[in-house]
């Protein structure tokens, strides 16, 4: 019924010489369902909440941001055929806030093929950062540099003894690296380093050995779904670790799954808190409005890449193209997104990197 009522009015506005409205469409694939769902859902939430604040302006140019999301179930062959879609048929202008680093992997050869520009991946993976993939526009810092942060801060604790526990493929591989980076330059050696299955990740044979190692903090590199039951799984083996993981988990859905075992759980962050920042000022303005008072890093994330899109539209022009998208993101060079600096070149398609810590507190809350 929606469909023809729209058919009927565009109709009807051309018969009367009127233009339909124009809209901008951007394609998203992430896994709304699936073990990474709930981190899904808030950053492409924070995401909407910009859009919905610039179309209800007027739009850019006149014209509306639609975004056509589609869920992959969190399966990069479903990452690839969903981009299909979205590019050969929807004909998007842009890909935007794909979850998960096999995922993104997955539809790279897709935007070179058709030259579309994807901004603001939720994967902090180095793969997409070096060496430069042409249409890959990250937003956020990379989880080696948030490892890396997190060892740092143990060993600058006092603590010694750490396990290092990963999924295995490329995200967790990732991780690792950068907390061997930070281990090595603490000059420690971890305890246990061992990884799990991505697609059933089993902690039986991994916990005791967490347990017996006598580790002190426990780094888990994994998704929402596989870091709730590895820490779960830790505690009922009888580890009084400190357990801390990466800003993929930086959701309210995180929290809300640990349940009784979220308080004094660490999870880096690669985006600030703090009213000190302009974009942090209006993100709250706007998701107080909304009724969002309660909002998570995760809807930072998705808010600030949304900025970061949208300012690439207006310098792309009336008519944003494909091409003038990724050009106009290839010579931004610094775009101040409200206190923070989101740099591109041809040679750089980094984005920011920032990194910091924040614990859940006992009310359940992220706190720095």
């Amino acid at each position: 019924m929606k469909h023809r009522y729209a058919a009927a009015l565009t109709a009807l506005l051309c018969a009367l010489g009127l233009p339909a409205a124009a809209q901008i469409l951007v394609g998203q694939t992430a896994g709304f369902t699936g073990s990474v769902a709930v981190g899904v859902k808030e950053t492409t939430d924070g995401a909407k909440l910009y859009f919905d604040m610039v179309n209800a302006k007027g739009g850019v140019a006149g014209q509306k941001i639609e975004l056509l999301s589609l869920d992959d179930k969190f399966d990069p062959a479903l990452s690839a055929e969903n981009t299909r879609i979205l590019i050969t048929e929807k004909n998007v202008v842009a890909m935007f806030l794909t979850r998960g680093t096999p995922n993104t992997e997955a539809i790279i050869p897709l935007l070179d093929k058709y030259g579309v520009p994807l901004v603001g991946p939720s994967t902090g993976a180095m793969v997409l950062h070096q060496p430069v993939r042409k249409h890959v526009f990250n937003v956020r810092a990379t989880y080696q540099r948030e490892a890396e942060k997190a060892m740092a801060h143990l060993a600058s604790t006092g603590i010694s003894k750490i396990a290092v526990v990963y999924t295995d493929d490329s995200f967790g591989t990732d991780g690792l690296a950068g907390a061997q980076k930070g281990l090595q330059h603490a000059k420690l050696t971890p305890v246990v380093l061992e990884k799990f299955d991505r697609a059933k990740p089993d902690f039986s044979q991994i916990a005791p050995a967490v347990v017996q190692s006598g580790a002190q903090a426990v780094l888990l590199v994994a998704s929402s779904a596989a870091a709730v039951e590895g820490i779960k799984a830790l505690k009922a083996a009888g580890s009084n670790a400190q357990f801390i993981t990466l800003s993929n988990n930086a959701s309210a859905g995180f929290i809300s799954g640990l349940g009784s075992h979220a308080s004094g759980v660490v999870v880096t962050q690669v985006f600030p808190r703090s009213f000190n920042y302009a974009f942090i000022r209006e993100f709250a303005d706007l998701a107080r409005a909304k009724g969002l008072d309660d909002s998570s890093p995760a809807m930072v994330e998705g808010f600030a890449a949304a900025k970061v899109l949208v300012a690439a539209l207006h310098r792309a022009g009336p008519k944003p193209t494909r091409e003038r998208i990724q050009a106009a993101l290839e010579n931004q060079g610094k775009l101040d997104i409200g206190g923070l600096d989101v740099s591109y070149s041809p040679s750089d398609h980094s984005g920011l990197d920032f990194a910091d810590l924040a614990i859940i507190s006992a009310d359940g809350k992220f706190r720095r």
